[in-house]
This record gives structure tokens, sequence and C-alpha cells, in this order.
């Protein structure tokens, strides 16, 4: 189902970078952040938008399954507050 969808880690900085009629978010105030809010992530499916050269300090490209794994670590999933 996702086998074509690829998913890159950047930094929040360079969204004013990010051509968002090419990627799966909408804008830049919906993208997901990381806990620390320095971390979002873009999908696409297919062919890599050309925008994605001019990024730096970029993470990936990852797979479906590699970033749902790494969304659930502690840098990007806040963990539960003990009672």
């Amino acid at each position: 189902m996702y086998e074509n969808r690829k998913y890159l880690i950047l930094p929040v900085s360079q969204l004013d970078i990010v051509d968002f009629t090419k990627v799966g978010e909408t804008s830049i105030e919906t993208v997901r952040k990381s806990v620390d809010k320095t971390k979002t992530f873009i999908k696409w499916e297919g062919r890599k938008p050309n925008f994605i050269s001019q990024l730096t300090n970029t993470e990936g490209p990852y797979t479906h399954e590699e970033i749902l794994s790494i969304l659930t670590t502690e840098e990007w999933t806040q963990p539960m507050e003990e009672l």
C-alpha cells in the first residue's frame, strides 16, 4: 500500500524550501514536529521532488515501516506523564 512512499526528516527551519504541492503535507502549520520542535518530516510518492536537493541536514529517505519505527521514539513521541 505504501511501497512507493518515501519520508524525509528535515530541520523545521527549512520548511520554507518545501513545495507543499509536491508532498503529502499541506502547509508549514500542519506538519508534525519532533518533541523539541526542531525537526519535521515530509512524504512523497514516486519520484523525489526537485526541491529536496536544496535541503540540508536531512535524514532519510525512509520507507513507511522505517518512519513508523522512528516516530515511536522519545524524540518524536512525548512519554506519558506518570500520575
